[in-house]
């Protein structure tokens, strides 16, 4: 039964258009099987995202998707933690002319217009929507994206302007339902597209309807684009043998007579699921879709803080911010952030692990970048997004008291090495929100002595890849404990309380002897290394220092500015000796310059030989060394500009020319990356524009919101006052 169709000429036609998509999508045609199963290895498409789209909290809808410059990307459904669509694309044709929008399958991801004209995405005010235009000599195509709130789908109002030419307009295809594109099955009904797995189904449907339908294999002659390079046209394919499906139809839209046009992909457990989501969603139309997923975002904003004055000339990328970091908390799963809706690299091209499926890190939630997020928002006036990221963090937290790694949406485990600044940034998280409750206290007090137990060595620091004596894990776990106290000392225990501070006493004491050498290469006086193997800094202890670096190094050589946790958490001074000296050492006089000057302003790398980015030639970070273009380059980290900027705070110097660094690093989608290119890009690149690192990143956009707010503040907002009144301020 459809609801709310019109009785009008033009309702009568839609509505036997719905009629045909919930028949259309659950039979099977008589096409002939496509050649080529199963196809080439599905991947993912590169991770530059310039856009992210979802309806906000209070709907029905748990669909998201992403987009690059020309063209949609991943769709996210059921949850954040699973992209089962890997993209949609548009194909021009008319007599021997045919392009397409982009060319993702290039080597090195480059993804240009057809004709050369750059494509643009714009962040329509105030929602997560999106418009892309696309332009040649020949033609436009305008594309408005959104979800519909009331049910899993996402819809694009396309316009399409013929500049020369009777052109034909083509939708491509690339389903991959369950995160996996190696095991669908496609079908191509008269006027659907329809593709599952045993994990669900998509649907791909139009008003008008689409016509010349078919489904083949990446890669192959059934691939609907090779097939139109053939001869133009669709040969029409069924592709039941399961493999790599990608689809392809043509629309009405001739660019002068019929210009417009309605896309909906649907999402369901199964193609009778998703053929009925997709039809009613047209059925409802676009324009009542569009002011639905308006108004929600309009109301989210409404109990927001007005923006502080610091952001007073970007107002645009600091009201986008928010809006990202609220609609990368699931909808199902409440408080569970992912970290970035992207797949860089190897953990798309899933060559790491060949006999792996499935995509990873990124879309899982971690404890520190849900820490970042969550500061950030209860900053901007949404509290209650933090408060539900720590209850999340209370029923996700294992028995001993530690976190996994990373898990995904629904709790399950991903990484399982224990990180110890996840351990201790939820009980400073909570202090922060003044959730102190009993139940609370259940959970800080188990965090709290595993911390006293296992500390304050770390299996793994906040960069992932080494264990040992972290100043910045230390600093955390120090903090933590201190704010663990006063949660024990208002639940009735102060000999926790006692243990916990006599415990973050002494290893405060000690952490300059466990971290900082005063005879490494860089400088006669004490300096903090980024960790230690044996808690001797001045030893010449050696480490394999990972990501295709070709020799073992010396723990002295390897210093990072994440020390600064020790200012910015109240253990330490701004002034004190070591940290000074650190910082100099770091800018400047280690072998290689961590902060480096850019178009955007002064972005810092990791680490001394960080090798986590892309090769020099701009090829794709790889993990392994006999890749012949040599070692990867780590590149330059925005957040670690913001963290700077905190830190100039506790020095009572101004930090605005930080913050607009920050945002200048945002591409044409107002989306902040995880790391930007350096002093030496690839041919083709910009200094101080992102790179195809994770992007949106929500710790890049949490440390821009919070730094923004701590402006405002005169100092870092997120700094636990406990801590620095027994430490570094008489209070």
């Amino acid at each position: 039964m459809l609801v709310g169709v019109s009785r009008s000429r033009k309702g009568a036609a839609l509505a036997v258009t719905v009629a045909a998509l919930l028949g259309g999508a659950t039979q099977a045609h008589a096409k002939a099987q496509a050649p080529g199963a199963p196809g080439t290895i599905h991947t993912w498409a590169p991770a530059d995202k310039h856009g992210y789209g979802t309806s906000s909290r209070d709907t029905s809808d748990p669909a998201a998707f992403t987009l690059r410059q020309a063209m949609l990307t991943e769709i996210y459904w059921p949850d954040l933690s699973t992209p089962s669509f890997r993209g949609l694309q548009f194909a021009v044709a008319d007599g021997k002319y045919l392009a397409r929008e982009t060319v993702d399958d290039d080597p090195r991801h480059i993804e240009p217009v057809a004709s050369g004209v750059t494509a643009r995405v714009e962040a329509i005010d105030g929602t997560l929507s999106y418009r892309q235009v696309t332009q040649t000599t020949r033609w436009r195509l305008t594309k408005t994206w959104i979800t519909d709130p009331a049910r899993a789908t996402v819809l694009a109002k396309v316009h399409f302007e013929a500049l020369k030419g009777s052109p034909r307009l083509y939708v491509l295809a690339d389903p991959a339902p369950g995160d996996d594109g190696n095991d669908d099955h496609g079908t191509s009904t008269d006027t659907t597209l329809v593709a599952s797995d045993d994990a669900g189904a998509t649907v791909v449907a139009a008003d008008p309807p689409l016509t010349e339908t078919s489904s083949g294999y990446r890669g192959t002659a059934s691939d609907p684009w090779r097939d139109l390079q053939n001869d133009g046209m669709l040969t029409g394919y069924d592709a039941v043998t399961p493999g790599n499906v990608v689809q392809g139809a043509r629309t009405v839209l001739d660019g002068r007579k019929v210009q417009d046009m309605t896309l909906a992909i649907g999402f369901g457990r199964d193609a009778a699921g998703a053929g009925s989501t997709a039809a009613a969603s047209l059925a409802g139309g676009f324009a009542a879709a569009e002011s639905a997923f308006n108004a929600g975002w309009a109301t989210y904003r409404t109990t927001l803080e007005s923006p502080p004055a610091s952001v007073a000339n970007m107002q645009r990328l600091y009201e986008h911010s928010v809006l990202v970091l609220a609609g990368l908390e699931d909808k199902t799963y409440a408080g569970a952030q992912i970290a970035s809706p992207s797949m860089p690299w190897i953990w798309g091209t899933l060559t790491l692990e060949p006999n792996r499926q499935f995509s990873g890190p990124y879309h899982l939630v971690w404890p520190r970048d849900l820490y970042h997020a969550s500061t950030a928002l209860k900053a901007a006036g949404d509290e209650a997004a933090a408060r539900r990221a720590v209850e999340y963090l209370w029923q996700v937290q294992k028995p001993a008291g530690d976190w996994w790694q990373n898990t995904r949406v629904n709790g399950t485990r991903k990484w399982e090495t224990t990180q110890m600044d996840q351990v201790a940034l939820p009980i400073m998280l909570a202090w922060w929100l003044g959730m102190t409750s009993a139940d609370d206290w259940s959970h800080v007090q188990r965090a709290a002595d595993y911390l006293v137990a296992n500390g304050p060595r770390t299996p793994n620091e906040r960069w992932e890849n080494q264990d040992g004596y972290s100043p910045n894990t230390i600093a955390a776990e120090i903090a933590g404990l201190v704010c663990a106290a006063d949660v024990a000392r208002r639940n009735g225990a102060p000999e926790k309380a006692t243990t916990y501070e006599q415990t973050a006493d002494a290893w405060r004491n000690g952490v300059d002897s466990w971290t900082a050498t005063a005879n490494g290469p860089y400088s006669p006086r004490p300096y903090y290394v980024r960790i230690t193997k044996d808690a001797k800094p001045n030893s010449g202890t050696t480490y394999t220092l990972g990501d295709n670096f070709p020799r073992p190094v010396d723990q002295r050589e390897i210093v990072d500015n994440s020390f600064l946790a020790l200012t910015l958490f109240g253990i330490k001074r701004w002034d004190d000796r070591i940290v000074l000296n650190s910082l100099k050492v770091g800018d400047s006089t280690s072998a290689r310059p961590l902060a480096v000057n850019t178009p955007s302003g002064t972005v810092w790398h990791r680490f001394t030989f960080d090798g986590y980015g892309e090769q020099a030639d701009g090829g794709d970070w790889d993990l392994f060394f006999d890749n012949p273009a040599g070692q990867t380059r780590g590149r330059l980290w925005p957040l670690l500009t913001g963290e700077r900027g905190e830190y100039e705070l506790l020095a009572g110097r101004d930090a605005s020319a930080r913050l607009k660094t920050i945002a200048n690093t945002a591409n044409d989608g107002l989306m902040l990356p995880e790391q930007v290119w350096d002093d030496q890009p690839p041919p083709g690149e910009t200094s101080g524009k992102g790179t195809r690192s994770g992007t949106p990143l929500a710790w890049s956009h949490g440390q821009f919101l919070r730094l923004a707010w701590s402006i405002d503040a005169g100092r870092p907002i997120e700094q636990p006052s406990i801590v620095a009144c027994r430490y570094v301020r008489h209070c």
